[in-house]
């Protein structure tokens, strides 16, 4: 795929951004939030039938954290059925462990925007084979919707993502609702380019599902649609220069300590869909396809 098709792709996902229809679905979201949750999921459904695509941005200085896992039974309780745990790494060369991963993100779509922290386990699918990426946990200054939980309005006290002039990346998220919380700061200055394990970053991010709390006995494993070039490289940050002053994300499950940073400091678009629908991507060939149907099809309309 050239240049020029990944140019148009990321001004189609980012022209279905429309902050004053985010509005108006963010006051929808808080009221649908109070209805059972059986109607919920019908409505989303009902509304998402012509087109269920929304765009999904990921701004710059994304920032994820790997943690070895050391209870693993309790990683496996929030699995989905058909998956297990299998050992893993966010970089090329780094070595593989039953791991989970924190990422602390902005973000803006089709039907919400602001900053979002999320806790995955990662697994494989025993049915797909596929390398998946398991939500089991997360915060959000704005609204959600999972299977689980269906709507929910912001769960933080605060939430700052952001960077500072002397190039670090700063987080500090404070659950309203639970004892979740992170506060860190990361030298990108130490960083360096980084070839990524993409195994994880492509394949997994083709089959990610919800667990614990999250999941929906009726939900099923959803894909993105993405240029896997955006998944190509990260800014892999030596561990001695990220402080992390306080974290409890994964309490119990993880390492003190992680083994591995990453920090995007490019946007990312995607396509994804309003509610989890089973995709039918399963590689590289497979997404390329996708991006060329979905500028054909804009450009046709």
């Amino acid at each position: 795929m050239d240049q020029s098709e990944l140019i148009h792709f990321i001004k189609n996902t980012e022209k279905m951004v429309l902050p004053g229809r985010v509005g108006s679905l963010f006051q929808r979201a808080e009221m649908l939030a109070k209805l059972p949750l059986r109607w919920q999921k019908f409505i989303v459904e009902l509304g998402s039938k012509n087109d269920p695509f929304i765009g999904f941005i990921v701004e710059p200085y994304s920032f994820f954290l790997s943690y070895e896992i050391t209870d693993l039974e309790k990683a496996k309780s929030y699995l989905p059925p058909d998956y297990e745990l299998v050992p893993c790494a966010m970089f090329e060369d780094s070595e593989p462990k039953y791991c989970a991963i924190l990422g602390a993100f902005n973000v803006h779509t089709s039907v919400f925007w602001g900053s979002r922290i999320e806790l995955y386990v990662i697994a494989q699918n025993t049915k797909t084979g596929l390398l998946s990426w398991i939500i089991c946990d997360y915060e959000s200054n704005t609204i959600s919707y999972d299977p689980g939980q269906g709507f929910s309005g912001a769960s933080t006290k605060h939430s700052v993502v952001t960077t500072s002039y002397a190039g670090e990346v700063i987080v500090d998220i404070e659950s309203a609702e639970s004892a979740n919380k992170i506060d860190l700061v990361a030298d990108l200055n130490a960083g360096k380019r980084q070839p990524l394990n993409q195994q994880l970053w492509v394949e997994g991010n083709l089959s990610v599902d919800y667990g614990g709390e999250l999941e929906e006995e009726d939900s099923t494993p959803f894909g993105l649609i993405f240029d896997p070039r955006e998944m190509a490289h990260g800014v892999d940050i030596p561990l001695d220069k990220v402080t992390i002053h306080h974290n409890t994300f994964g309490k119990g499950m993880i390492a003190e300590k992680p083994f591995e940073t990453l920090c995007f400091q490019f946007a990312q678009h995607f396509l994804t869909t309003s509610y989890p629908i089973v995709s039918t991507i399963k590689n590289e060939a497979d997404l390329e396809l996708a991006i060329r149907n979905f500028n054909a099809k804009l450009k046709e309309g």
